[in-house]
């Protein structure tokens, strides 16, 4: 991990408590919980707040009924308030301990995890042709309107993602050569090497949440974040303002070392890297050819910019939250992590639809053979049968401003600590994004 945000480094450099009425504690119902710390009272409730109180000022609530050990989750009033604080729809009650993930994989209609070739190809299709208009509008559009074609494209772009993604998983044709064609054709624009994404990506399913063995992203360690000054601002820029482009950097470091990869890998990832390079060897020159350096940008990086901004935004809104933990491996549990760790969100339909689905993400984590096609059919099953489990939201303003500003450092109690709490005085990004980010939900 430290490792990981070391290397990123390299890329992103270039209270004053009002006093407690007695009558006020006496007169509500706080849900939450109280812990005795040192000789201070510490209620940790409403938006992950701290509340830090002298004992010796608080006597009175010896007589009040507060509630002792009940989790903020078991509750459904505090649930609402957590969802409406974070920007979500609903956030899901605790999955029961006895609940496998077979129990839930098998309440799933058989029909979810059905290869269509037909609709497979459509989505094939629905890519290629709105790439083509992307590329189209920029060509012709005038200089005032082009951020809005780069927008377009990006996110066009990003289905050949979706298309290699589900190509990875098994779930794009029966006729796996052709999966393995089309998956690693798929990312060539993208400059992603189908392979070892696809090997990393495996396991990121099968340790969802899981503190250090996830292969996407993790909350930041508290030890990596103090190890150095220029290090601790680079996680500052790369974990807040920086964070919807952060996934450059970890298709940098993941992708492209081949220490990273097991022997038995090591053929199928030269070839995928191969692929890689002879695209940038052979397909930039064309374009610099064609269009220029200027061209390059406008063809090229910008809309791949556009496509890392969906890659980093999709990745951290499905798993990060203030109210969904990481866990060590020893206190793990599958069923939780896929169904209770994973958030379902909704995007305009035009993003949904250039996307294929990708966002429907809750059952692609229940199972991985479900192609994209099905996931709303699968999603829907789910809410009938798991509903009162699942987290759910509409992107919204707020869920990203409450992503940006306070999942930052791991804490086995609270989940996250921002970075503002830790090091105010260096984390400037953090109270500038908290002033500036809209907060509409």
């Amino acid at each position: 991990m430290a490792s990981r945000l070391a290397d990123s480094a390299v890329l992103f450099m270039g209270s004053h408590q009002k006093p407690i009425q007695k009558r006020k504690i006496a007169a509500q119902y706080l849900p939450g919980l109280w812990n005795i710390k040192g000789d201070r009272l510490i209620h940790k409730g409403f938006g992950n707040q701290r509340h830090l109180i002298p004992r010796k000022k608080i006597t009175v609530i010896q007589a009040v009924a507060i509630p002792v050990s009940v989790s903020p989750a078991d509750n459904a009033e505090h649930r609402n308030q957590l969802a409406e604080s974070y920007g979500f729809r609903q956030i899901g009650e605790p999955l029961p301990e006895n609940v496998t993930l077979k129990d839930i994989t098998d309440s799933l209609p058989k029909k979810v995890f059905e290869i269509d070739d037909v609709k497979a190809w459509k989505s094939v299709m629905i890519s290629v042709t709105s790439y083509a208009l992307g590329l189209f509008m920029i060509a012709k559009a005038p200089w005032y309107l082009l951020p809005l074609a780069w927008a377009w494209t990006g996110t066009a772009v990003t289905g050949f993602f979706v298309i290699g993604h589900d190509c990875a998983h098994k779930s794009f044709s029966k006729n796996k050569l052709v999966e393995d064609i089309v998956g690693t054709l798929a990312f060539l624009p993208l400059i992603y090497p189908y392979e070892p994404w696809r090997f990393k990506h495996d396991k990121h399913h099968a340790k969802t949440n899981m503190l250090r063995e996830d292969t996407a992203w993790h909350p930041v360690w508290e030890e990596e974040f103090d190890s150095s000054p220029l290090l601790r601002k680079a996680i500052i820029y790369g974990y807040g303002p920086f964070r919807p482009w952060m996934s450059i950097a970890h298709w940098l470091m993941w992708h492209f070392d081949l220490k990273k990869f097991r022997s038995n890998e090591i053929k199928r990832v030269k070839i995928s890297l191969a692929c890689v390079f002879a695209f940038m060897a052979i397909g930039w020159p064309l374009i610099i050819y064609k269009a220029g350096i200027m061209g390059w940008i406008k063809f090229w990086l910008m809309p791949w910019l556009g496509y890392h901004f969906w890659m980093s935004t999709f990745t951290m809104v499905h798993h990060t939250a203030p109210h969904i933990p990481f866990k060590y491996s020893d206190e793990w549990n599958a069923a939780q992590a896929q169904l209770n760790g994973t958030i379902h969100c909704d995007y305009p339909q035009w993003i949904e639809i250039l996307c294929h689905d990708i966002n429907v993400h809750i059952p692609h984590h229940i199972s991985s053979r479900i192609p994209s096609y099905n996931l709303r059919t699968a999603h829907k099953s789910l809410q009938e049968n798991w509903g009162k489990y699942l987290n759910e939201a509409t992107w919204n303003w707020r869920l990203m401003k409450t992503i940006m500003t306070v999942c930052h450092v791991y804490n086995k109690e609270e989940n996250y600590v921002g970075f503002d709490k830790l090091s105010p005085e260096e984390s400037y990004p953090i109270t500038v994004l908290k002033k500036v980010m809209p907060d509409y939900a």
